[in-house]
């Protein structure tokens, strides 16, 4: 059973969509979840399930390089083996990618490479997608690399945008595919179902 580590900064509600779809079918061992900050949710969340939890903010270390060489001795100490980033705002640095080649994977709330990028976060994803008056919207998960929101896609969930939607509306209809796709993902990667080649991600029967 692969091990994984849970990062989060919010509310935890992707975190959450792990947890219970983990629950219904056993595919991983929810190992950790790393918070970026005392009193956020996800904290809660992980309590309610006995999942251990840690908090490293960056504020407490003298980089963001050092903060990330704590975390990937702790992960190493508890040998995690994927990292799922969950609505986690930080951005991940190249010595933590270099330790995870491959085995760390995010959601973000739009159709990669649409609104994308540094500062796309949050409602700003979903703000864009309607200032720039699209038609289709939705969410992507992808495995880390070095640079924002630009690694190799897992897989993607589109989502309809309607006339009268406001990015909060539009927010909350991404959100409940988000709930779907990342568990998915999550197992098809710790039950060993992807392939990846480069930028091709392929999902093995």
């Amino acid at each position: 059973m692969k091990k994984i580590a849970v990062f989060a900064s919010g509310s935890g509600s992707d975190f959450q969509s792990v947890i219970d779809a983990n629950e219904r079918e056993k595919f991983c061992e929810i190992s950790l979840l790393v918070a970026s900050k005392e009193g956020i949710y996800a904290i809660e969340r992980a309590k309610q399930h006995g999942i251990d939890h840690i908090v490293r903010s960056k504020k407490d270390f003298p980089s963001s390089e050092a903060m990330f060489e704590d975390i990937i001795a702790e992960l190493k100490k508890r040998g995690v083996d994927y990292i799922v980033l969950a609505g986690y705002l930080s951005m991940i640095t190249p010595n933590f990618v270099r330790a995870f080649p491959d085995r760390i994977i995010n959601i973000h709330p739009s159709l990669i490479p649409s609104f994308c990028g540094k500062g796309n976060y949050g409602l700003n994803v979903h703000r864009a997608a309607l200032e720039y008056g699209v038609k289709i919207s939705g969410l992507t998960v992808h495995f880390v690399d070095e640079q924002y929101d630009s690694g190799a896609i897992i897989l993607q969930r589109a989502v309809e945008v309607k006339d009268d939607d406001t990015p909060e509306t539009l927010q909350a209809r991404i959100l409940e595919e988000e709930h779907k796709a990342l568990p998915e993902a999550v197992r098809l990667l710790t039950t060993g179902k992807l392939k990846k080649e480069g930028r091709k991600v392929t999902v093995l029967a």
